[in-house]
């Protein structure tokens, strides 16, 4: 088995333990410069002291001692003491020439130490050789003066980081670990050199990437975030991912999770002993590391976790003792499998259903005068300033091109790309490297630490050139590989592929689809490029030339990217759109018009992105009807004249033609139909008088928010449907936002003073505060990956003029601030906001994190991504308290008003509730191909308890077997009735706020009629009472138990170990159908495992009221009173379940008394806040009926209590409920769901039942026709 196998299999079964901090131990030997220098360096001209790595040749035995103490401590792994043993660090010490030899020395070191700790143990141990970051980066200028200079070069990092990597793999290391990477495009150039080695000299080994987050903004040094980084350095495919250093593990932990949600790799976790002290020191105690660690694991974060600075063998060995319990993280199979993944400082994540990309164009010297004259005048800072308008603007890629005859594109390309750098405004979005001089695109690739895009290679040349140069895409390096193309394996960027072959350009859509094919094949075959990173552009050429065969130029581009989409998978279109106009040049209305009609046919065909300037199109609906006649005429060739009619209607507009004519017409419609147009067109011109003329019209809008709420909010409405249909793209959208900001920024003061009126006739005056007004405090925020905010600032607007206070923490929210935002300003709703797809992801990690922390907030969920049934099916489930989607503005008032009235929002949430489990059902029943886990899969998922936490220790009931209680006093019970069943039973069902008891009372449709209901139950209730005309009888039982996979095992004898046989098994059903998240639970799940040899118990119930139904009814029955009938059958089955919320109480407190403290109304008690469980078989958490059988035969119920069971298992008298008793604060009520056979033929067989037998009583769960 392979070094790589078995680690691999290792990190299925437990997580694996690194080691701690080499430098912490180092420190703590107090060498002086003379123990640094040893014998070989006593004459060296330069101070040796702090150069650590250097005691690996002078200090050996030292460093193999404080090896083997972390291995014998229960380290897995050791890092080589190599983080600074790069030629690039040991210049400061002059010992450049000793690399090769300090490395591999190193690397033997550590591995005679794993050797002799392996054979000592018998547990395998490997060595890990450490590549650190240096003292140098690449991404950022160690001169404030000068951004763009750099104090070394990518090739000089790959020198340096290639003579590393030899010493250490000739050393022996087991596994290459690339860390404390405070800059990715260090990082990368380190991988770089490794791909290289591996290729040519060297067996691969596995590869660990562990990234640096400098503090809580969740980034780099060079300011990345996880999400970017994890793209960035993902082309290597490593076998771990993860972080260390700079942060304590409380810290890191919003980090790790992000990158464990974002990575199908192992998850390496490795964070100081918290953060330092005033002098430097680390004061987390092993036992506090320790346990922070442990809550990773629990949650299912990690597979290998160790310790950075501040870090020792005892702190390494209480990790391991914590994190053993725990099953390692599963890593996906996949994230985001369909996505063209890119970053610059954030990411950028393109799934199939993406809106279409607008590529900046006008950072190209080819296709900007503007910036071209820059440039060539060396007016770089001002280029910059174009960069930045495009990014403002809307451009989500930045293409940069520096072709140009009388320009060194190289330098160029260089220089600008570091200098975006500096501009995180900028350097936040992709990069598309773009040169038809393959070695400026190299230059490009060499100082870009995201993921960019290459624009572009082809076939022009032949295959051989053209895998050469996909080869050194792939590689970002040298070109001197063409014979290893295809089977290199990584990709430093996604590639733009011309549809240009040998023979020439491709016009027709066969050749487009002919060579886009052919090209596709060579890239996934042979080079083996991720099929997502290839982006086509099969030529957009020029129309209306002339010439008749260019007359379907359109046709042919749109009809090949069809079939390029249709057969070739991942794949993605792009194109330049300037080309197809190129004949009315001179002519921009035209130009622009065909532009967007073009555009919006093409995006429908699924043209993904394009070098467009969106900003200046059109809207489609607004192209004059003429205009768009004929441009829609010209780009389908429909008329054998549409050029000269073009061309004629052109020259009627006369100099109009050459420039966008601002037509004022629309300036003579009513005001509301302005600010509509304003909106929609992104004129800003005359917004605030259009809005103050508004606001005047006292009779249409008494206040300025209903100017907000009427004409503004109605025009950004239209913005939204025209931008979902494709009509608006977002440049367009973005300028819309800003006249909607304009105006309500205008409208703002206005409102403020309207506040301080209020106030001012408010009971006290002047003397109270805006603050003490409030109705309610809401944190509102964009979630970390999206930069859109208008509509979030229109919520804000809109409660706040509601007298809400608000607290927008803006755009880009790390979920970390969002929460801890919450909790310091004692927030009482949380709304997150996110109109791009990522969101979605990042909203359900909120929600996660809100559940993890125990949080009770209301959770609001809003945006143009956001929908109803993405809440309810993704959403909710993942958080306990309300989680609810706001459609806009308009419903944010009423939902938060709705949650924060003490009285109303516990009915409000149960209304919500229930619309959202509807909304999930129909959702899961229209999944045809719902998938499922194997029963192993699913149990590798299942829900996990700390068994061994004191503080949830199982509690042994007052007493071993049963309690009968013969006759119940039925008084004890009229408490705890729920009567909204009662109500439902006769179909009275009030609206909200008036749903539930006793508001139903209050509705206006059925609340009259449900009081002349409840009062004869009343009147019933006391006369049962009073003439004893029902009977209440129950047993309760209590046994120990523990739990065998998923069925639980029952004894008679209190005795550990429970070695005797199980007087009863309680088979049990596990969660198989494929879900978003969350354990697959089973109720076994609940009791302890067998193998913790933890007591446990289990408790069992059945209560009946129903004796003497029967008779009451008969006699009912015998004056022809129906009436009574169901009035008697209705209260019988509420006192059943009173009964059983009464006993269930009584068992907390008192007969298994572990919440002997609890204190609860009734109120709480249907909503089930208290402690513990008691599913019933036959109910969503195990729904096979026969386990009654089970429940009967071992307390004697029907012996005992008379309550018998029928032929199809039915409980006679019908008003009784039965159940299973479950202590444990963590169990919880859940949906076994639907179950595939392989469940079903395992259940029969643990059952000992007929196969067939099963499928009869389970059929309504089958996920499969029987």
């Amino acid at each position: 088995m392979g070094v790589e196998t078995e680690i691999a299999k290792t990190l299925q079964e437990r997580i694996m333990i690194f080691d701690g901090g080499m430098g912490t131990m180092i420190q703590a030997l107090k060498f002086d410069e003379n123990e640094f220098r040893g014998e070989e360096f006593k004459n060296h001209p330069k101070s040796l002291k702090g150069n650590n790595d250097l005691l690996s040749l002078t200090q050996a035995d030292a460093i193999l001692k404080i090896h083997k103490d972390y291995l014998l401590a229960g380290s897995d792994f050791v890092e080589t003491n190599t983080f600074s043993g790069t030629s690039v660090a040991q210049a400061d010490y002059g010992l450049e020439h000793i690399v090769y030899r300090l490395n591999k020395e190193s690397a033997q070191i550590a591995k005679k130490a794993a050797e002799e700790v392996t054979k000592e143990t018998g547990v395998p141990r490997y060595v890990a050789g450490a590549l650190g970051p240096t003292n140098r980066t690449l991404s950022i200028s160690p001169s404030v003066e000068q951004p763009e200079f750099r104090n070394i070069t990518f090739d000089k990092l790959v020198e340096a980081y290639t003579e590393q990597a030899k010493g250490l793999l000739d050393g022996g290391s087991d596994v290459l670990l690339v860390e404390t990477i405070f800059d990715t495009l260090n990082a990368k150039a380190a991988l770089y050199a490794i791909q290289l080695l591996f290729e040519s000299e060297y067996e691969p080994v596995p590869l660990f990437i562990s990234g640096t987050i400098v503090d809580k903004s969740g980034r780099t040094l060079s300011g990345q975030t996880g999400e970017a980084f994890v793209i960035s350095v993902s082309h290597v495919k490593p076998m771990c991912l993860g972080l260390n250093c700079a942060l304590g593990a409380t810290e890191m932990r919003p980090f790790i999770e992000a990158i464990g949600l974002f990575t199908p790799s192992y998850v390496i976790c490795y964070p100081n002993a918290g953060l330092p002290n005033t002098f430097g020191d680390y004061d987390e105690t092993p036992e506090m590391m320790s346990s922070q660690l442990a809550e990773f694991a629990k949650d299912g974060l990690l597979n290998i976790v160790g310790g950075c600075c501040g870090t020792t063998p005892k702190h390494i060995k209480a990790i391991k003792e914590a994190v053993s319990v725990y099953k390692p993280r599963i890593p996906p199979k996949s994230v985001h499998p369909d996505a063209l993944m890119t970053s610059g400082l954030e990411p950028m994540i393109m799934e199939k259903d993406f809106l279409f990309v607008n590529i900046g164009e006008r950072c190209n010297v080819a296709g900007s005068r503007r910036f071209a004259k820059l440039i060539a005048n060396n007016k770089y800072e001002d280029a910059l300033s174009v960069a930045k308008s495009q990014v403002e603007l809307g451009a989500q890629i930045l293409d940069i091109n520096m072709d140009e005859g009388m320009l060194d594109g190289l330098k160029a390309m260089n220089k600008f790309i570091n200098l975006i750098a500096s501009e995180p405004d900028i350097s936040r979005v992709p990069l598309c490297v773009d040169s038809s001089k393959f070695q400026v695109v190299e230059a490009g690739l060499k100082c870009t630490q995201g993921k960019c895009i290459v624009n572009s290679i082809s076939l022009k040349e032949g295959e051989a050139d053209f895998i050469e140069k996909a080869s050194i895409i792939k590689r970002h390096g040298e070109a001197d590989f063409i014979e290893k193309a295809s089977i290199i394996k990584r990709h430093g960027a996604a590639v733009v592929v011309m549809a240009f072959d040998e023979v020439g350009q491709a016009a027709d859509s066969q050749r487009k689809i002919e060579i886009c094919t052919r090209s596709y094949n060579i890239l996934v075959n042979e080079v083996g490029f991720n099929q997502n990173d290839i982006i086509f552009d099969p030529n957009i050429l020029t129309i209306a030339t002339g010439i008749e065969e260019h007359n379907t130029y359109a046709i042919d581009f749109i009809n090949a990217l069809k079939e390029i989409k249709r057969t070739l998978p991942g794949a993605r279109i792009s194109g330049g759109l300037s080309n197809l106009s190129f004949s009315f040049r001179g002519m921009e209305v035209v130009r622009e018009a065909m532009h967007s009609v073009f555009l919006f046919h093409a995006i429908k065909a699924g043209m993904d992105m394009g070098i467009v300037n969106a900003g200046n199109l059109p809207v489609y609906d607004d192209i004059n009807p003429t205009l768009l006649q004929l441009c829609e005429s010209l780009i389908w060739n429909k008329d054998p004249d549409g050029t000269e009619k073009l061309l004629a209607y052109a020259q009627t507009l006369g100099k109009g033609a050459k420039k966008v004519v601002e037509d004022n017409e629309w300036r003579n419609m009513p005001v509301e139909n302005r600010l509509e147009h304003a909106l929609v067109k992104g004129i800003d011109k005359y917004v605030v008088e259009d809005t103050e003329e508004a606001r005047f019209d006292k009779t249409k809008y008494p206040r300025p928010l209903n100017v907000i709420e009427g004409p503004l909010m109605k025009g950004m409405s239209i913005v939204g449907d025209l931008f979902g249909a494709g009509k608006m793209f977002l440049p367009q959208v973005i300028k819309s936002a800003r006249v909607m900001k304009k105006a309500v920024g205008y409208l703002i003061p206005y409102m403020e003073k309207e506040k301080q009126e209020m106030l001012k006739n408010q009971e006290g005056g002047e003397e109270r505060s805006l603050e003490d007004l409030n109705n309610g405090t809401i944190v509102i925020a964009t979630v970390k990956g999206d930069v859109h905010d208008i509509g979030k600032n229109i919520v804000g607007v809109v409660l706040g003029c509601n007298n809400y206070k608000v607290i927008d923490l803006g755009v880009m929210t790390p979920c970390d601030k969002i929460l801890k935002t919450a909790v310091e300003m004692k927030a009482d709703i949380v709304g997150l906001s996110g109109l791009i797809t990522p969101s979605l992801d990042e909203m359900i990690h909120v929600a996660k994190e809100m559940e993890r922390l125990g949080m009770k907030l209301p959770l609001l969920i809003g945006g143009a991504t956001t929908s109803k049934t993405h809440t309810a099916v993704k959403i909710a489930p993942c958080y306990s308290n309300p989680a609810i989607h706001v459609l806009d503005a308009s419903k944010s008032v009423v939902v938060v008003s709705s949650l924060l009235k003490e009285l109303d929002k516990q009915e409000f949430f149960e209304e919500i509730q229930e619309e959202y489990e509807e909304i999930r059902e129909d959702h899961y029943d229209s999944l045809k191909d719902r998938h499922f886990f194997t029963m192993n899969e699913a149990r590798k998922k299942k829900f996990t308890i700390d068994w061994k936490n004191p503080d949830t220790k199982p509690m042994k009931p007052m007493f071993i077997g049963v309690k009968v209680f013969a006759d119940y006093d039925i008084s004890r019970l009229v408490s705890y009735i729920d009567w909204k069943p009662f109500f439902d039973v006769w179909q009275l069902r009030g609206k909200y706020p008036n749903r539930n008891y006793p508001k139903i009372f209050k509705d206006k449709a059925v609340g009259e009629e449900a009081q002349r209901v409840f009062n004869d139950a009343q009147t019933m209730l006391k006369r049962i009472i009073k003439e004893k005309l029902l009977k209440a009888t129950g047993i309760v039982g209590f046994y120990p138990a523990h739990s065998v996979g998923d069925d639980i095992q029952v004894f008679t004898d209190d005795e550990m170990p429970r070695q005797q046989d199980p007087k009863a098994v309680f088979y049990g059903l596990r969660q198989q159908a494929e879900k978003d998240s969350g354990p697959y639970t089973c109720l076994s799940d609940f009791i302890a495992p067998a193998e913790t040899g933890v007591a446990d118990y289990i408790g069992a119930f059945a209560v009946s009221v129903g004796f003497g139904t029967y008779e009451l009814c008969q006699q009912y029955e015998q004056d022809f009173d129906d009436y009574s009938i169901i009035m008697a059958k209705s209260l019988a089955d509420r006192l059943a379940e009173a009964f059983a919320e009464e006993l269930h109480e009584r068992v907390r407190k008192e007969f298994w008394g572990y919440s002997s403290d609890e204190s609860l109304d009734s109120k709480d008690l249907h909503s089930i806040k208290y402690a513990g469980i008691r599913p019933a078989p036959g109910y969503p958490s195990q729904p096979d009926h026969t386990e009654k059988l089970t429940m009967w035969k071992l307390m004697n119920i029907e012996k005992n209590t008379g309550i018998k069971l029928t032929e199809s298992l039915a409980m006679d008298p019908a008003a009784s409920v039965s159940g299973l008793y479950f202590s444990h604060p963590h169990s919880h009520y859940f949906s076994v769901g639907k179950i595939a056979k392989d469940q079903v033929i395992d259940y029969s067989t643990r059952k000992k039942m007929n196969t067939s037998e099963v499928e009869k009583w389970l059929r309504p769960i089958l996920s499969y026709d029987t």
